[in-house]
């Protein structure tokens, strides 16, 4: 029950001895709960009467909203991108294993595939609210298979697609339904893209910019289309050139419509994009930095051979190969070390990092009034961080769903 009777009823958590992440700084105050939001103590004290039923001391560590990953092809031997008998359990698994990196949500990710994967898998990744069963599910990312040949990077040329022939039409026929989409990857130069970004933009998912071969001009019409985000910024994209700056160009055009802002996924593992590449990116749009995983279903298993969609990979140390090539195929670095990784490779202030996995996915996805924030009234996710930024603990709707060895004693 929100609201009414009941809600003042409800039990009041009290977070203390902390320091919350609100409105882009790190303040000392406590963090109050009720009914899985985040509640305004003025309000408590004064139109309730009301105190906390129970406190918890968080022992001076950090408080920030829960990491929201919008790229994640699988885990821990599970790959999305797979029909198997039950889908949904692979799914659950990865949602429950991803709880200790301090994800709360995320929008699990099909690479290229062909039609029969789609119309089996999709419907079986409904979205789902998270808990102590795991982290929510926000919407598929469906990245491919309208992607540029020469820019497919890991994904399979044999399966990848045009819509020239009936535009939408041909996306409905390939994926399918497309109520449990949220995100859309795509190459803005193939024809008629700017009918399909329209039409997909109209049912309210999120068109990003990826695997092409986009020039600077194309990429500012798609925007101009309705498209807001790109796919692993560097990657799998023309590179940078002064005379035409491609896809990347977007950070500092001024052609946009007005008052939007383009967001960019960086996947800041150590391996994808060199430092000076990722402190570049930050310093020309900070606002616009997603913070993505791209992790592999060889996530958490170590070196050997595994596989991603029709692909098999090969894991070597912290890299993942398309097996018998050197063209990397995802990331195997968790969203909690992406985030340390960023921190110290920008020089970038905790904060910035934090939202980088937080506010800013949320935003991009229009939910920042409930995720991505510790603003009074949006859902208690949070992550419970010490100094290091290294996850002590996981909150959902204010309810502890993961807890560390070390945090327990």
């Amino acid at each position: 029950m929100r609201g009414g009777q009941g809600t003042t009823r409800a039990p009041v958590l009290q977070f203390t001895n902390c320091r919350i992440l609100r409105g882009g700084a790190l303040l000392r105050e406590d963090l109050w709960v009720r009914e899985g939001r985040i509640l305004d103590p003025e309000k408590l004290f004064f139109d309730e009467r009301r105190v906390a039923d129970e406190q918890r001391d968080c022992g001076g560590c950090i408080l920030a909203p829960g990491f929201i990953d919008v790229q994640i092809n699988g885990g821990f031997g599970v790959d999305f991108s797979k029909t198997t008998e039950n889908v949904g359990s692979g799914v659950a698994l990865v949602a429950q294993r991803i709880l200790s990196h301090g994800v709360t949500s995320f929008c699990p990710t099909l690479v290229t595939s062909p039609p029969e994967i789609y119309h089996k898998v999709l419907p079986q990744i409904p979205v789902k609210s998270g808990g102590p069963h795991g982290a929510g599910v926000l919407g598929v990312h469906l990245e491919g298979p309208f992607i540029s040949q020469e820019k497919r990077g890991a994904h399979p040329e044999a399966h990848l697609r045009s819509f020239e022939a009936r535009a939408f039409h041909d996306v409905l026929a390939t994926y399918g339904p497309l109520d449990n989409v949220r995100i859309v990857t795509l190459a803005p130069e193939l024809g008629r893209s700017h009918e399909v970004i329209q039409a997909l933009t109209a049912q309210g998912i999120c068109v990003s910019l990826g695997h092409s071969v986009a020039d600077l001009q194309a990429a500012e019409e798609a925007v101009q289309s309705g498209a807001t985000f790109i796919t692993h910024l560097f990657n799998a994209m023309l590179p940078f050139h002064h005379r035409d700056p491609g896809i990347v160009g977007l950070l500092t055009s001024d052609r946009l419509p007005p008052g939007r802002c383009i967001f960019y996924g960086m996947i800041a593992d150590g391996i994808h994009t060199n430092p000076a590449a990722l402190r570049i990116a930050y310093r020309a749009h900070p606002q616009g930095l997603v913070l993505v995983t791209d992790a592999v279903p060889a996530l958490g298993l170590g070196n050997g051979r595994h596989t991603l969609g029709q692909q098999d990979v090969e894991v070597d140390g912290l890299t993942a190969y398309v097996a018998g090539t050197k063209t990397l195929c995802g990331s195997i670095a968790p969203m909690d070390v992406c985030v340390r990784h960023f921190l110290q490779a920008t020089g970038c202030s905790v904060e910035a990092a934090l939202e980088a996995a937080s506010l800013h996915p949320a935003q991009l996805l229009g939910l920042e009034k409930s995720k991505g924030s510790l603003d009074f009234g949006a859902d208690a996710d949070f992550v419970v961080l010490d100094d290091t930024l290294r996850v002590q603990a996981t909150y959902i709707s204010g309810e502890l769903v993961w807890q560390a060895e070390e945090a327990r004693l």
